[in-house]
């Protein structure tokens, strides 16, 4: 008898310790990310960037009762705080402006360890183009993956954040950096570089998660023409280029989304703005630029190229396709379709077949000026001859560089077939070239200059609402500014501005609710914008969204009804929202502040707000962070 109860304690033991032992983030558990909610193992929850958790203990009728549980002082910051923190084994890891990495216990906030990679800041930020930010981090088989901004990627122990490798991917000294979040695919580690601004070739690689070795990359333009194409996808793109151009670059960076259909083994990426901008400074007039502007698949195995889509042929208008690539199956005209979806940052909602490539449909999801609208067979923008500019000709055009969305993440429910995009609507810009345009190696390479002023149709004018944040217009208005100190040039007469297309509704900041099969908004509510922030959308039929101003808010996800609104007093540089459970609890989390440092070209703050990472939960108690101190007027 005395032999049963020892065996019986034993197994009881045993499977006590099995209970509390660590779950292994392998292949399984990256493809299964999001199914149970509890944990967030990859950067938009799932590998089809969805951002839906299917938890549902805070809802529509409890939401009132959200609190804060616990904060995190971040550290000196520098940046807005782009980064959506992961949660594995009860532990939250997340990375911060300069790349610094923290690891922290989920249910206190106490930290368990912290990294710096120690960048040489002075040596680094000429060349960061729009930003010191970092959009986070991969977890695979006990390694956390780090994208430092010099252009390393580092693997660190996942228990003790001691390096286990680093590799190169890019030297700033070449002027790349690297501030995309990485993907994780069957052992490999994916990215891509950013730094369209300057004289780069855009790329996105691949490198074995145990050794950090290269496995394979893909060039997103030429590169010298004087030397054969690699294979025949260049030669392709060769063909759609001058044979000048690329040696001012191209661009073509790959800075943001990654997702991947594990079934079609198929990776998708998008691709930014040519470089410089104008398309008469690269003889682009007729001429396509492959692969800029683009949506692009690869077999995630080796790199081979499958299809692209590209929204914006010839780019003049900065317009990066690299905003979030969401995969989901949907109902079309009767139809089940597997589809990839973007909110594009040239205003337009597209979606795809993302087996084929195949345009399905497209709509501008705000007011549009630049196209006409989209060819329906093909989504090939019809573009407005008023909205092309040159040396002698501005034009006024919206959206502007900053985009109607940026990189603020958006979200899908497939309970109510919406897609939640924070966006930016009605805004202009003035875009005229350079006259006096010379290539300068290692420096920003916009090309352009600010053509005269237009009132525009009542909304403020030119630059309206978009100079005031974004990497993209402070880069501007940084060349305009260094460009001022010269004798100024002759400034361009801006042609009529283009009507518009587009929705009507609450302009500037906005959330809409976009029903991709139908290509029409739901509903649509005032706050937010294409940077900062973002949402996270709920099987509790929740909509959390986080604004730049530091607000934290709450819809419901059918009817965009107002249910919750926090100031958290960090007011800015805010991350976007995200969930998990632990212990029968489900949290809220989101990170803001940008600190003293400023943010390169981005612009600092006139009153630094400490980053902190702030975690909510039902009835949690914990005070709120102080409100800053009211600063004089001025800048």
């Amino acid at each position: 008898m005395r032999a049963h109860k020892t065996i019986l304690v034993l197994a009881v033991a045993a499977g006590t310790m099995a209970a509390q032992a660590p779950k292994r983030v392998g292949d399984a558990a990256l493809r299964n990310s999001g199914k149970s909610g509890e944990e967030w193992l990859v950067n938009g929850l799932n590998y089809g960037e969805t951002r839906y958790s299917p938890l549902k203990q805070i809802d529509s009728a409890n939401i009132g009762r959200l609190g804060l549980a616990w904060s995190y002082d971040i550290g000196p910051g520098g940046g807005t705080q782009e980064a959506t923190p992961l949660v594995s084994n009860g532990v939250m890891y997340s990375v911060t402006n300069w790349s610094i990495v923290f690891a922290v216990d989920a249910r206190t906030g106490k930290e368990k360890w912290r990294w710096d990679p120690e960048v040489n800041h002075a040596a680094v930020a000429p060349k960061i183009c729009c930003g010191i930010v970092n959009r986070g981090l991969g977890l695979y088989e006990g390694k956390v993956f780090v994208p430092v901004i010099d252009g390393r990627l580092v693997a660190l122990d996942i228990e003790t954040g001691k390096p286990v490798w680093e590799s190169r991917v890019a030297y700033p000294q070449d002027s790349y950096t690297l501030t995309m979040a990485p993907r994780v695919i069957r052992g490999r580690v994916v990215i891509g570089v950013s730094g369209a601004e300057y004289p780069v070739r855009g790329f996105i690689a691949a490198y074995d998660a145990n050794t950090g070795r290269e496995a394979w990359k893909f060039y997103t333009v030429p590169g010298d023409f004087s030397k054969p194409a690699e294979n025949e996808v260049m030669k392709r793109a060769m063909a759609t280029w001058d044979t000048k151009a690329t040696q001012r670059g191209g661009g073509g960076t790959v800075w943001d989304s990654i997702s991947y259909d594990p079934e079609a083994d198929l990776v998708y990426f998008g691709t930014g703005n040519a470089g410089p901008w104008p398309a008469d400074l690269r003889n682009a007039r007729g001429k396509d630029n492959l692969y800029v502007c683009s949506i692009v698949a690869l077999k995630a195995d080796t790199g081979e190229y499958k299809w692209h889509f590209q929204l914006v042929p010839g780019d003049s208008w900065d317009y990066d396709a690299v905003q979030q690539l969401i995969l989901a199956d949907i109902n079309i005209k009767g139809q089940n379709r597997k589809v990839i979806m973007q909110a594009s940052k040239d205003g337009f909602f597209y979606v795809l077949d993302r087996i084929t490539g195949k345009f399905i449909s497209g709509a501008p999801f705000v007011k549009v000026s630049w196209a006409k609208g989209l060819d329906e067979a093909t989504g090939r923008p019809i573009v407005n001859e008023d909205a092309y500019y040159s040396k002698t000709s501005g034009a006024v055009v919206e959206p502007g560089p900053n985009g109607a969305h940026n990189w603020a993440p958006m979200s899908f429910n497939p309970m109510t077939g919406l897609v939640y995009v924070p966006a930016t609507s009605g805004t202009t810009f003035s875009y005229a070239t350079d006259p006096e345009f010379e290539l300068k190696p290692g420096q920003l390479n916009l090309g352009i200059v600010f053509a005269n002023p237009n009132p525009g149709r009542g909304r403020g004018g030119a630059n309206n609402g978009q100079a005031a944040t974004g990497g993209e217009v402070a880069t501007a208005q940084a060349q305009a500014s260094e460009a001022a100190e010269k004798p100024p040039a002759p400034r361009a007469p801006n042609k009529p501005e283009p009507p518009t297309i587009g929705p009507d509704g609450p302009q500037g900041g906005i959330l809409t609710a976009w029903d991709p099969a139908a290509q029409k908004p739901r509903w649509t509510v005032s706050g937010g914008g294409s940077t900062g922030g973002g949402t996270v959308t709920t099987a509790g039929n929740l909509v959390i969204q986080v604004l730049s101003n530091g607000l934290l808010r709450v819809y419901s996800a059918d009817k965009g009804e107002k249910l919750l609104e926090i100031q958290t007093n960090l007011r800015t540089a805010m991350g976007p929202p995200m969930t998990y459970m632990l212990d029968g609890k489900q949290y809220v989390t989101l990170a803001g502040g940008q600190g003293a440092a400023g943010s390169g070209f981005g612009g600092g703050t006139a009153s630094p707000i400490t980053p902190k990472l702030l975690t909510f939960v039902l009835d949690g108690k914990a005070p709120l962070p102080e409100a800053p101190a009211r600063q004089g007027r001025g800048r």
